[in-house]
């Protein structure tokens, strides 16, 4: 059965949410999303990387591993397809905007190891998803990682104001709203067979 676009946007959004629900990609999570611009610029290069990736490793696995019976290369083309885009993300940005690109840091190249776009494009496959699902899944996995990207940075950006105890600054206080918010989606978001 053919899912339709409706249920790969619910799931790619809330109830398979990359960040909150599968913990994929978490390092430029828990790292960039201390104040909102940064989140919302990691945030953007990470959706064009999700989209961009979708397309391309459709194109190679439908038209060159799956008809040459080369399948176990699958992995390691899309890597190297996800760090191809990843440079590209890199130059335009570092071109076009170098605040941005200060800000982002080390996290910027860390892209090409976050596992959430490797998994997007993974689950394309295994779910055998047509050109359509592929592009819309990865639009909105990366609407997804968008939204709890900028959710996560506006509370950390709250909790500032907040007398928060000094074992928990920082590091672990991230890791606290993390995890309320990952309860908040599976409870809600989830659905439990009756």
């Amino acid at each position: 059965m053919e899912d339709s676009l409706f249920s790969i946007a619910v799931n790619g959004i809330f109830v398979q949410n990359f960040l909150l629900v599968q913990f994929l990609g978490l390092c430029s999570f828990v790292g960039v999303s201390k104040e909102t611009k940064s989140a919302a610029g990691m945030s953007a290069a990470v959706l064009f990387v999700m989209i961009m990736a979708s397309i391309a490793s459709f194109l190679i696995y439908t038209y060159l591993l799956l008809p040459m019976g080369l399948t176990f290369l699958t992995t390691i083309s899309f890597i190297i397809v996800i760090a191809f885009l990843v440079q590209l993300v890199e130059f335009i940005i570092r071109k076009y905007s170098p605040p941005l690109y200060r800000s982002l840091g080390i996290f910027l190249p860390l892209i090409t190891t976050n596992c959430a776009i490797l998994g997007v494009v993974i689950l394309n496959a295994r779910l055998d998803y047509g050109f359509i699902q592929s592009v819309f899944y990865g639009i909105t996995a990366g609407l997804g990682y968008t939204m709890v990207m900028l959710l996560m940075a506006a509370i950390r950006e709250k909790s500032n104001a907040l007398k928060v105890p000094e074992a928990v600054e920082g590091l672990p206080h991230a890791f606290f709203i993390t995890t309320l918010l990952s309860m908040a989606f599976v409870s809600y978001f989830q659905v439990i067979p009756t």
